[in-house]
């Protein structure tokens, strides 16, 4: 008998558009970023707003943790990363890097490296220790750069997505793209790395619809998604649970089985379009960034 996921003990912290969330991974924390322009850092289990940045008056669309030096990272359609200390919530930089929207920071997990992705087409990498210097900028994309993620396994690899409709895998050490992967209708929103029996795959949403699995090694799509009724804005594996989950702008987060990829379960929260999802490691724990805030789940089964 397959096994049966569901939501529960659902959170809904109302607010403007969120666009992005992110656990902090020792404190009970969720990181925030909203499309006014303000960062907030909200306390799950109070159900508390601990922290609040102004950020600017254009909308952000990622913000990050950075744990190990207390920092938090932002980029906004102003096209300037600011970087807060978020004990004393002190701004440590502030830099134009882009000429266009910032849609995505993508922190490494032990280099002293930041990915940021823009309408201008171009990724860019960040060394904090050497006072935030752009080490390397990529370019190959032919339109809005959406999403990065840095490679779990290889620390010097990241893949990322546009609205050409392609994902590129990179070198951080190269300008030029190793590999292009296509197979979407439209354009990319998302992609994101998951294991599952020791093998690496990609996880890509698009607004075709669809979410698709690939396969790293062999670069070649092994699944397709199907069922979203609006563009597929969010997707991400669960690293304690056998799913996959994808959110849209359908208003409706699915739950797909991460083995053999058939839906488990749909929820319409009813908090409008999705637009990020986040988990929780150590926990069956999700945020979820909606038109209407944010709501945290449990997934239990």
């Amino acid at each position: 008998m397959s096994t049966v996921f569901k939501f529960e003990n659902e959170i809904v912290q109302r607010s403007e558009r969120a666009k992005s969330v992110e656990f902090h991974p020792t404190q009970p924390w969720i990181l925030v970023s909203l499309h006014s322009g303000t960062v907030y850092i909200w306390n799950y289990q109070s159900q508390t707003t601990e922290k609040t940045f102004k950020v600017a008056e254009s909308p952000v669309r990622s913000a990050k943790f950075i744990p190990s030096k207390g920092w938090v990272i932002v980029g906004s359609d102003d096209a300037f990363i600011r970087v807060y200390d978020y004990g004393t919530m002190e701004k440590i930089k502030e830099f134009q890097a882009h000429k266009d929207y910032i849609r995505c920071l993508c922190v490494h997990p032990t280099l002293p490296y930041v990915l940021s992705a823009s309408d201008d087409s171009v990724i860019k990498l960040w060394d904090w220790e050497k006072d935030w210097m752009c080490t390397q900028t990529f370019e190959g994309h032919s339109h809005y750069v959406m999403r990065v993620a840095f490679d779990p396994r290889d620390p010097n690899a990241f893949a990322s997505a546009s609205l050409d409709g392609t994902i590129k895998i990179w070198n951080v050490h190269s300008s030029a793209p190793k590999v292009t992967l296509d197979g979407h209708e439209k354009g990319l929103n998302f992609v994101d790395y998951f294991s599952r029996d020791d093998v690496l795959y990609l996880l890509s949403g698009s607004d075709d619809y669809t979410a698709k699995v690939w396969d790293d090694k062999g670069r070649s799509c092994i699944q397709t998604l199907e069922g979203h009724e609006h563009n597929v804005t969010a997707v991400c594996a669960h690293p304690e649970l056998p799913i996959v989950i994808t959110g849209s702008e359908d208003e409706t987060l699915r739950i797909w089985d991460a083995n053999g990829f058939g839906i488990k379960h749909v929820v319409k929260f009813g908090h409008g379009r999705i637009w990020d999802i986040a988990y929780q490691k150590g926990s069956h724990r999700v945020a979820v960034a909606c038109d209407e805030g944010i709501a945290v789940v449990e997934i239990v089964c």
